[in-house]
This record gives C-alpha cells, sequence and structure tokens, in this order.
C-alpha cells in the first residue's frame, strides 16, 4: 500500500518489487497538484496499483482470517504444501549448489532474519532446504533435477 510517493520514490521501487513477487498493490490517491502525489498516481495510471480511498478498500488487498492472521500465513501454518509468497521468496534466495547464511538469505530475500529462521526450520522439516556447515541450502527434488 502506497500513501504518498514522490514522481521518483524509494515507495516506487518497493512497489515495483512488491508487484513482481505477486503481492497485492494498493495506491491511496491525493491531489494532482501535490508532488507528493504523484507517484500514487503514476501507480495507479502505468502498473497495476489499485486505486484505494478507504479502508475497507485496503482491507481487500490483504484479507485476514478469523484470528487476524493474513491467508497465506494461515494457510502455511495449517502444514499445507503449497507455497507462500514468502516461502517462495526464500527459496529463490537460496542457492543449490552454495551455501548461505540466515542473515545473506533475508537480505536477498527481503524477509525478516526471525521469518527467514522460522522458514528454513519448516523448509527443513520438509526436505526442501538443508543446512550445510557454510550455511543453507535448496534441496532439489530428483524429478526437478531431470525435467
Amino acid at each position: 500500500m502506497v500513501i504518498e510517493a514522490g514522481w521518483r520514490s524509494g515507495s516506487l521501487n518497493t512497489a515495483g518489487h512488491a508487484s513482481a513477487l505477486g503481492r497485492p498493490l494498493g495506491a491511496v490517491p491525493g491531489p494532482v497538484t501535490s508532488a507528493a502525489s504523484a507517484g500514487c498516481h503514476r501507480l495507479i495510471r502505468d502498473y497495476t496499483a489499485l486505486c484505494v480511498t478507504n479502508p475497507d478498500e485496503m482491507a481487500e488487498l490483504a484479507p485476514l482470517s478469523t484470528a487476524g492472521v493474513p491467508l497465506d500465513a494461515a494457510a502455511e501454518e495449517e502444514g499445507g504444501r503449497g507455497q507462500t509468497s514468502d516461502v517462495t521468496r526464500l527459496l529463490d534466495a537460496l542457492s543449490i549448489r552454495a551455501p548461505r547464511d540466515s542473515a545473506d538469505v533475508a537480505a536477498r530475500s527481503g524477509l525478516s532474519l526471525a521469518r527467514v529462521r522460522g522458514l528454513l526450520g519448516q523448509l527443513s522439516l520438509d526436505g526442501r532446504a538443508a543446512e550445510r556447515e557454510r550455511g543453507w541450502v535448496k534441496v532439489v527434488e530428483k524429478a526437478e533435477r531431470s525435467g
């Protein structure tokens, strides 16, 4: 959700990354005469941002389960094998050959160190990541390697 952003803004960069990762993108329009609204208008006009004008529209972009936890996180906690965007980001940050420490994986994935450590533990239990002496690696199933 971008509330205010100039024409060239770090918020636009972050929004671009979020959109590339398949995250919902919303922007709050402001006065057309305000330089601080130019970036939001640009996101709505030129990119996939939805125009958000009230809290209900904001909530539609990130629906919560009844427990107040985002639905994709709730699905992950229920033990489903379906990948959430955080899991996808983490797996993309891991290498098959070069072990990476948790801090490096966090920096590459854009996730917090605590979130990375938690997900690495889950992926280790699932057999999709393994801890080596020098860091973590992605485990690729034989079917994925051959085809």
